[in-house]
């Protein structure tokens, strides 16, 4: 077998005012893993959208196997052996698993080939999910899964194509435990197979796992690549940001014994049941569970995003059994959900209106939005947030994650809330952005608003709350703190909730 070899030479992309990736050089062989690091900003995604053909190059040149690479499409891209898996998914959710992984490139019967063979397509469709060990019905809707059984979709699509070049752009950010051990055995088939493998991700403790060597990428040019047994975290985070102060919960966070909510059996068919809690003033109130454990639906409910069947939430002594989302705004409650690209932004708009949305009643009471009312509290949020923008007036899709999730956290803010509930705050953004939004949440909880903090990643939890309910299967299984618990400690009682 020929070993793939992609390189790319001065590759360089600027946009009006904004240089995205400058003069970058590499070299990638077949039969290796690569993890793409660099914080957000900093070009990754520039990279790979060249790579892949989303976007053209200002300049520079790239060759797989000494061809050289001239795509005006992804299309080009998939033809040429180069696939790709974004962070943010694409599938069609009203399709099948099997209309999905073999979009546009059904079987075909009957005369000219006008109908579409289903039962080859399903066959086909079958066959690549039972090669990646992938058990989900290729007749299901898309719809009807999970956000990790999504993702895995999305790579059994790439996979299909049988590509020499693969890339997966934070491909782990959604899924359980068992469904990332499951992709990392994906990979190494990939990688035994002679395929090259980038590997984009933000979180350093899982690359020792999958990668066999780490290239950094720093304010849009080619910091170095080198082997998996020199990357310690701090050359990492060193390569990745110069100096970078990792923070820990302060001390001087105070929780009062005043409860501010109370939920009592709260329950929702086929998500949770009989849920019980409280939460205190100044507390920042962990929920750990493996994915499915039903802590989003939990906070959704909450919220009045969906509907309960039974049970109670009280809010300082106001009790709602049918909570709705005005009626929890209205009681000073707000929530950054976990999939802030479709429900907590709108991202064809400006970061302006972004910053805005949730309080439109107090900003604009008369109905009509003036850019006099508006400067102030979008000047406000982007400097007290410190988000990275050139103008307030682009569109909210060009900001990076990081910067994103910190105008998701300002416009619930701007409705002054006393309660927050943070859903998956962290997922796809780097390190230093993690670091600002969980000082965000001890900022609130020094100021005496309440926080619930949700994330797939236990250490985060252990580093930022004050108290951690562990979740299983719908239910409230046990209680703990970080002074008492180890991450593996934690990890268990999660597995074993």
């Amino acid at each position: 077998m020929n070993q793939v070899k992609l390189e790319v030479r001065n590759l360089t992309k600027t946009y009006p005012g904004t240089v995205a990736l400058s003069d970058f050089s590499a070299v990638m062989q077949g039969g290796n893993v690569y993890a793409l690091l660099g914080k957000n900003g900093s070009g990754k995604s520039t990279l790979v959208k060249c790579i892949s053909g989303a976007v053209i190059p200002t300049s520079g040149e790239m060759f797989l196997n000494e061809q050289k690479l001239q795509f005006r499409s992804p299309m080009d891209a998939f033809d040429a052996g180069i696939a790709i898996v974004y962070q943010e998914l694409s599938l069609v959710l009203d399709f099948t698993v099997a209309e999905n992984i073999l979009i546009g490139r059904y079987f075909k019967k009957g005369p000219g080939g006008s109908v579409i063979d289903w039962k080859r397509t399903n066959e086909k469709a079958a066959e690549i999910l039972a090669a990646l060990r992938i058990d989900i019905p290729v007749t299901a809707k898309v719809s009807s899964l999970s956000v990790g059984q999504r993702q895995m979709i999305e790579i059994a699509k790439a996979m299909s194509y049988n590509p020499s070049v693969l890339i997966l752009d934070e491909p782990t950010s959604a899924l359980a435990q068992h469904e990332i051990e499951s992709l990392f055995k994906v990979i190494h088939q990939s990688r035994e197979q002679g395929v090259i493998v980038i590997f984009i991700t933000h979180k350093l403790n899982e690359i020792r796992g999958v990668a066999d060597f780490v290239t950094v990428i720093r304010d849009s040019r080619f910091v170095g690549t080198i082997p998996i047994a020199e990357a310690n975290p701090k050359t990492l985070v060193d390569m990745m940001f110069g100096e970078t102060q990792i923070l820990s919960r302060p001390e001087n966070l105070s929780v009062s014994e005043e409860v501010v909510m109370e939920v009592k059996n709260l329950s929702r068919k086929h998500h949770f049941s009989n849920v019980s809690f409280k939460l205190r003033k100044g507390e920042i109130l962990g929920i750990a569970g493996m994915l499915g454990s039903g802590r989003s639906e939990l906070l959704r409910s909450i919220f009045g995003a969906d509907p309960v069947d039974s049970g109670t939430i009280s809010i300082k002594g106001t009790v709602i059994t049918q909570p709705h989302i005005p009626t929890m705004k209205r009681l000073g409650m707000a929530m950054t959900p976990e999939n802030r690209k479709d429900e907590g932004l709108v991202q064809m708009l400006s970061i302006k209106d972004n910053l805005c949305y949730a309080s439109l009643r107090a900003i604009a009471p008369l109905g009509f939005l003036t850019n006099r009312r508006q400067k102030p509290i979008v000047q406000r949020w982007i400097r007290e947030l410190q988000i990275k923008v050139a103008s307030a007036d682009l569109p909210v899709s060009s900001l990076s994650g990081g910067n994103q999730q910190k105008v998701v956290v300002g416009n619930w803010l701007n409705t002054e809330p006393s309660i927050i509930f943070f859903d998956e705050p962290s997922r796809g953004i780097d390190v230093q952005a993690k670091q600002q939004v969980f000082q965000i949440m001890w900022d609130l909880s020094r100021k005496g608003l309440s926080v619930i903090f949700v994330s797939t990643e236990l250490e985060e939890l252990l580093e930022v709350c004050h108290r951690i309910l562990i979740m299983d299967r719908g239910r409230i299984e046990k209680e703990t703190t970080p002074e008492r618990t180890t991450l593996d400690e934690l990890y268990a009682l999660c597995m074993e909730a």
